[in-house]
Formats: C-alpha cells, structure tokens, sequence
C-alpha cells in the first residue's frame, strides 16, 4: 500500500487552493462538499472558478499566496497546472509545515485526491496511488452503476438508529449479526423503495425480538471457504461475502497476504498451516478447534487453498461440525489444477490430446509413492499430481518403471497463478533435475501429458514485473499527463 486511505474531517476548518483554472475548481468544489471554508488565491478566475465566488464558504483573494497565509490552514491545493508556480507553492507549504497536493504530481504531493464516489454519508474513495489516475476514474464509473444512490439513505438510515441498537443489544457480536442482518434483510429493501415509515416498524420488530432472547444471534456458524490457488481476483462473490463476516479465521500456508488482506479486519486470525513433514496443528486439532469456537457463539472462517474438497480435508472438518450439530456453509473454490494449469497456458483436455483428466496426490509416505498406476498409466489423459513437489524424482521415476514413456512431458507449475509463478517443463526424464536447479519453493502442481506441449503457444500470463501486470506498471509510468481534473 504506497498511501494510506483516511477520512479527513474539514467541516469548518480553512483549505487553501492556489490556482485559477479547472484543476483548482474541482479541488475546492470537493473540499467544500466536505464542509470547508475554501481561500482561492487567483489573479484572474477562470470561467470554471468564476463559478464558485458566489458560495458562502469560498473567499476570493486576488493575489498569489503568500507564506502567512499558511498560518493555521489544515492544507493547501497548488493547482496552477504550471511547473514553477506549484513549485513555490509546494515549498512554502514545506516551510509552514502544511500538507501540500501538487496537481499532476503524486510525487511531490503529501497527499492525493482519489476518485470519489459519493453517496453521503457513504463515500468510497479509489486510488491508484498516482500511477494511473485514468484507471481510478474507469474504476469509479463501474462502481457508479453498482452502488446505487439509495445506498446513501440506507447508511444514514443505520447511523440514526446505532444508539437505539446499542442499548438494545449489549454484546457487540450480537449488535454486528443484527446489522448485518438488517441490511441484507427486508428493512433495507423497504428502505431502498424509498417507505422509510414501513422500514422503521419492520425494524422495530426485529430489535424488539432480538432484545426479548439473543440467544440465536450468538450461534456460531462455521464457513468453509475455498480459496483457489492464490490470485485473489479468483475467489467467488460468495467467498468474499462470508470473508467479511467471519470473527475468527483459520487459515493454512497456501493462503497468501493479499486473500488475507481481504478478511474482516477485525477478525482473529490463527495460522494452521501445513509444512511437508510439520503440521502447526494436527487435522484431529483443527477440527475440535472449529467445533469449540463454533460452539462459543463465533462465526468462523476456515479458509483452504484451492478447492476445500480436493485434497482439502474439508470433508472430515465437516464430518466433525455435523456430528455436534453446528452449523457450516460450503464455498467451493477453483482447484489448484484448473487454476494453475490455466495460467500455465495448459489445457488439462483438449481433442487432440487428452480426453480425461486424473486428480492425484503424489504426498508419499516414507518416501514411497503408493498410486493406482493402472488408472494412471492410461493413454490419451492428463494426471494431476497435487503435493508432489517433495517426491517428485520418486514419481517421475516410478512413472517410467511402470512403462511410461521417458519423454512424456510434463510441467511444474510454482506457486501458480500468483505475482511470482514460476513454469518449469520437461519430461519424465529430465524434470526432476530441471527443476532443482530452478529452487522451487512451492506450493508447486505437476501436469503430465502431451497438453503440456501447448503451453509454448497458449501460455498468456506473464508474471510480474515482466508480465501484463508489470507492462501495465510501466505504461502508467511512461503515460503522457492526464487532462486537467484526473491526476490524483
């Protein structure tokens, strides 16, 4: 995150703007929709600043800024869009110690201007941190059709009726349920058809039966949420939902920071993660501790990689949720084969290569690799080996034992579908080396079978920095200037 987001309270207070055309027009048109009192310091106002001169709580002063004015200003906006103008502005407020936005310049600014989407008293800001402030603008344009105006009557709506709640609901996990359930309930969708009367009595009845016994508020639930394989734009809608509802998060090592990132920020997190040969928890443990938190009233998130029924264990976590009776939803999550085969450029069926696919583990015990070879060994199909980094010149060389051919291909894919995938392709004979000398860390996905050799054609995702992502990057960095009013 290059820059922290905040909400800056200005009601009242003095912002300063220094320039005379569109891009100093937009800045103290937003900070007086935040409730400021705006000092334009312009010569000669533009048609777009000429337009403001008559708000109450905008002053005029024809002139350039100058040192003391800074005195006691919570900031100041230097949007002359000229290079030696701005520079002076800059380094007054650098003098006076007043944050300072310089216009079409993130890197001399303290702070940025996002795109805004308002719907007071719901605003949502996006930023690019200044590397495209385009993209912001196309971001908050599609956000625009999403989050309807209605939606800022319904936080206004909530925001009068906290204290209500609060004396109500005492414990705050039942306070959060409650809300939760009112806004996806039928007082928000009475709400947002505009009857606020018949809103407020159905939300009425529901406090008032929730302040008789909340007791049922205080059930805990259990989410089995599958993760994918690590790109975070790869979870379902639903996932993410029961991801900002969860007060406890259980996790494992094939969870990455940016699907983390996404969690309620106010929930526990405990790592259960698994290594090869070491386990933070055994499965009986994190079981029993899904089943006593569930059990204290919390709603619990047991977030996998991947796909939580695929070599997930997700089935016996359940198992032991059904047996005391808790109650536990089901996310379904892309598996690591699709997901990583996929951003490797690798069919795992095509018509002239295979017409079936075989999911396997290849986690050995004692070193031996115990597979079904009959299924395995079969012509015409792709097998998926899962976990098999560790065994994988045992595999390779049992494959061949067995009768495979040594110059079948085969591809590793290294932390697959994330910002630092890594491919390494081969055949059974040679990738056990190939791929010690790459030092892959894992967690890594092994293919097998001649869709492998598509990949030199089909392969369409370049991790960063030399990939889409970091020619996206760059072109942000080598754009030419935005237009007045887009520049963060």
């Amino acid at each position: 995150m290059d820059h922290l987001p905040v909400s800056f309270n200005v009601r009242d207070k003095r912002v300063l703007v220094a320039g005379d055309g569109t891009v100093a027009a937009r800045r103290a048109e937003m900070v007086l929709r935040a409730g400021a009192r705006v000092e334009l310091f312009a010569r000669r106002p533009g048609p777009d600043c000429e337009s403001l001169l008559t708000h109450p709580r905008l002053r005029h002063i024809p002139r350039e800024l100058a040192l003391e004015d800074l005195e006691g200003a919570v900031f100041v906006f230097a949007a002359h869009e000229d290079e030696q103008a701005d520079g002076r502005i800059e380094a007054l407020a650098r003098a006076a110690g007043v944050p300072v936005n310089v216009a079409n310049s993130a890197a001399r600014s303290d702070f940025i201007m996002p795109a805004i989407l308002d719907r007071s008293p719901l605003v949502v800001a996006i930023s690019s941190s200044g590397a495209s402030p385009i993209l912001a603008r196309i971001i908050k344009a599609r956000f625009e059709t999403l989050i309807p105006s209605a939606f800022g009557r319904l936080a206004g709506f909530i925001g009068s009726l906290r204290d209500e709640v609060a004396a109500r609901l005492k414990e705050p996990g039942a306070r959060r349920r409650f809300w939760e359930r009112t806004i996806e309930g039928p007082t928000a969708d009475l709400l947002m058809a505009g009857d606020e009367a018949a809103a407020r009595e159905e939300f009425r009845s529901e406090l008032a039966a929730a302040g008789d016994d909340n007791s049922h508020l205080r059930r805990g639930e259990v989410f089995l949420v599958g993760a994918g394989p690590g790109d975070p734009d790869l979870l379902t809608f639903r996932a993410l939902r029961l991801m900002q509802r969860a007060d406890v998060v259980l996790y494992d090592r094939l969870i990455g920071d940016r699907i983390l990132d996404l969690v309620r920020r106010e929930a526990v997190r405990i790592d259960v993660g698994k290594l090869p040969r070491k386990h933070t928890l055994p499965q009986h443990e994190i079981s029993q501790l899904l089943v006593e938190l569930a059990k204290d009233g919390k709603r619990v998130l047991r977030l996998k990689g991947g796909d939580p029924f695929i070599f997930g264990r997700g089935g016996e976590e359940i198992e032991a949720l059904a047996s005391e009776g808790i109650p536990f939803q089901v996310v379904p999550g892309i598996t690591a084969a699709a997901g990583c085969a996929a951003y490797a450029g690798i069919p795992l069926t095509h018509r002239d290569h295979a017409q079936a696919c075989v999911f396997v583990t290849g986690h050995g015990k004692d070193g031996r690799v115990e597979l079904d070879w009959k299924t395995l060994l079969q012509p015409r199909q792709t097998v998926a080996i899962y976990m098999g980094l560790s065994m994988l010149e045992a595999l390779t060389e049992a494959f061949i034992e067995r009768g495979a051919d040594r110059e079948m291909p085969v591809a590793v894919i290294d932390r697959g579908t994330r910002k630092d995938q890594k491919v390494v392709t081969g055949t059974l004979a040679d990738i056990a080396e190939k791929v010690l000398d790459a030092d892959l860390k894992g967690p890594a996905m092994i293919i097998i079978g001649t869709v492998v050799t598509l990949r030199e054609k089909l392969a369409w995702y370049l991790p960063e920095p030399s990939g889409a992502r970091g020619r996206l990057a760059q072109a942000a960095k080598t754009a030419p200037a935005v237009t007045p009013g887009e520049a963060e």
